[in-house]
This record gives structure tokens, sequence and C-alpha cells, in this order.
């Protein structure tokens, strides 16, 4: 019995010296840190556990060059914090090699010449600035571009720091899709003198436009035509939504009105005009829509009224909720009054606000009212 328990540990002992002898060999493939890169990012007051927790892998690289990134920055005017911080965030920066960050300085200061206001951009979009890809000729390419179309330097600058990868391809796809905006601009009334301006006005706030495929840009105005909306109201309708019309398709905007007109019960001509008042309507899907009406029944708000005001719509439940509780302690009552008053941002909402306060608390004066004088 003895020498059955003896043979039983000797085979345990051996089984865990071979299992012990093939995990070991895997261990060693992982590499160790490279110290130079972890001692200067510590130097540099980086959050190294941050990093480690984020983007270990780059600490494991070889060759990194984190003076030469700091050294670059502190040229740049950007203090000890910030360097901090763009390290932090973005780790990777150290893969850089030193002739690429060059390049891109040059690059991005031909649009962006001061330097505080580049420390400012490479702090927010470190990604955009600090990259390992050689598409110098392309950024290039794409900045002689937009310049010849005499946009603004700062809007090419929120082009570049924002949406990359529209200049890291070929100008030849960015000049088709400016092509395209243009020319739908034109064909819906828009007048040439007010091109650029429009133009700069929609690449500003959506630089993605200039990734999506053209065709749907042509596809989203086509079903929008069809739906009965005129020219004129096609561009006011490209204007509001801001460039997002790419991020459209005829079959959610289909789903979206239908969901709309359905439940306010309205005219295909009335479901233009809340469309054309509240763009909204065309890319909220189905189950926010839903949750909005929900919401706006829920305390008394009627369909006229929605109807009346769609913008309302574009408020979330809670917003909607909070603006008509402040509204309520100086009696307003939104269930028989104009809906305008919950609408437009948190500053919009404070300028109406404080002129109800102010009406509230400003004495009624009567003018035939005999005056108290005192004796």
């Amino acid at each position: 019995m003895l020498r059955l328990i003896a043979t039983s540990l000797c085979l345990r002992c051996q089984s865990a010296a071979a299992l012990s002898l093939h995990i070991r060999p895997c261990a060693t493939l992982i590499p160790a840190e490279n110290q130079q890169t972890v001692e200067a990012l510590y130097d540099l007051s980086v959050d190294i556990q941050k990093v480690r927790k984020l983007n270990s892998w780059v600490l494991h690289q070889s060759p990194a060059y984190t003076k030469e990134v700091a050294d670059l920055l502190k040229d740049l005017g950007a203090s000890g914090p910030v360097i901090a911080r763009i390290l932090t965030v973005h780790p990777e920066a150290v893969l850089c090699q030193p002739e690429q960050m060059q390049i891109q300085r040059e690059l991005w200061m031909s649009v962006c010449p001061k330097h505080k206001e580049l420390v400012g951009i490479i702090e927010n979009f470190p990604a955009s600035f600090f990259t390992s890809y050689s598409h110098h000729d392309n950024q290039r390419n794409n900045i002689t571009f937009f310049q010849s179309l005499n946009l603004n330097k700062r809007i090419i600058t929120k082009l570049m720091a924002s949406a990359p990868l529209s200049f890291s391809r070929p100008v030849e796809q960015n000049e088709v899709m400016v092509r395209t905006l243009q020319q739908a601009y034109q064909e819906l009334g828009g007048e040439e003198a007010n091109m650029k301006i429009w133009l700069q006005k929609l690449l500003s706030q959506n630089p993605f436009v200039l990734m999506k495929p053209p065709e749907v840009l042509r596809e989203n105005l086509l079903f929008l035509r069809d739906k009965g909306f005129s020219t004129a109201e096609l561009l006011h309708l490209l204007s509001k939504l801001r460039g997002f019309v790419t991020e459209l398709n005829p079959d959610t905007m289909h789903r979206s009105m239908a969901y709309s007109q359905d439940t306010i019960g309205c005219s295909e001509a009335e479901l233009r005009h809340i469309v054309l008042n509240c763009p909204a309507v065309l890319y909220y899907p189905e189950d926010i829509l839903a949750e909005r009406f929900k919401g706006l029944l829920s305390i008394g708000i009627s369909l006229s009224q929605i109807k009346e005001t769609p913008t309302v719509l574009e408020l979330t439940t809670q917003i909607v909720n909070y603006r008509i509780q402040r509204l309520r302690v100086h009696g307003y009552d939104v269930r028989t009054g104009s809906l305008e008053v919950l609408n437009g941002t948190k500053k919009d909402f404070e300028m109406s606000y404080g002129k109800l306060h102010l009406r509230s608390e400003r004495p009624i004066f009567n003018p035939v009212a005999p005056l108290k004088v005192d004796d």
C-alpha cells in the first residue's frame, strides 16, 4: 500500500515538473518594458499607471522617441503639465520618428502658424498630429486643395484635427465629395456668392461628411424630393441638417416620418412643415421618438402643441421635465401656454426663464391710480 502511494506521488511530481518546464518558455515571450521610455515618462510626470492600464504595449516598444516628442512640444511653447497630459492620453506619440514629427509640424503650421493654437489642437487631438503613417503627400495635397477653395484656415485646421483620415487619403476622393456638395447646393437654388460660406459651415459642423460616398447624398435628396419637398425646402433642410444628411438613409427616414405622422395624425403637407422646423424627425429612430412623445403627453402637453412647436422633440424627457418644473415656480403652465419657452440650448432657456422671472417680479403699474404723496 505504501509502495502504491509513493509511486503515485512520484508520478505527480514528474507531471508537475514537466508542466512547469512546458510553461516557462511561454513566460519569456512577453517582452520587458523599455526602461528608458518608462524613466523618461516618469521624468515628464506622465501618469505611468494609466498608460500601463490603457496602452501598456507602448512601454514594450523600441525604439522610442520620448525626449524628441517632449522637445518638439516645448519648442512650440507647451508647458510641462500640458506635455504630461498629452503623453498620458496618447503615449503612442513616443513611437513617431523625429523626421515624421518635423514634417507634421511643417504641414500643420502651414494652416495653423500660431504656436499656442497648435499646442491647443495637439492637446485635444494628439492622435491627429502624432501619426506613424507616411501619408504626408496626401496631407499636403489635401491642404492645397482646401486652400484653393478659399476656406478659412481655422476650418482646414479643424478638418485635419477632427477628421484626419480625410486628409490621409488621396485628394481625388475629397474633390469628388466637395464637388457633389457644391453641385447639390447650386441645383437647389443656392447663390454662388454664398456657396463658400455655406460649404465652410457645413464642413465645420460635420467634418465626417467628406468620408461618406457621394451617392448617399444624392439618394437622400432624391427621397426627400419624392416626399414633396421643393428645391428651396431641400436647400433649407440640407443647411439645417448641418451635413448630417449623409448620415441618413431613405429607409430610416421613411420609418421615422411614418411614425411621427401616425402619432400626430397629420397630413403629408403638415408633416413636411414639421420636418422643416424640426429635422430631427428625420434621423431619430422610432424608439426615441416614441419615448419623446410619451414623455410629453404624460405631462399634459397635447399633440396639437407638439405639431405647432415640433422642436420640443429635440429635447430629452429629463430636460423637458426639469424646465417645466422651473417654469412652474413662476406660474407658467406649458399645458396652456406656448412650448417655445422650453426650446433651445441651456443658454437659450436661461434667457427665456430670466425674462419670465423678471416679468413675475415687476410690479404692475396702473396709470390712473392716485399717487401717494407724503404730507
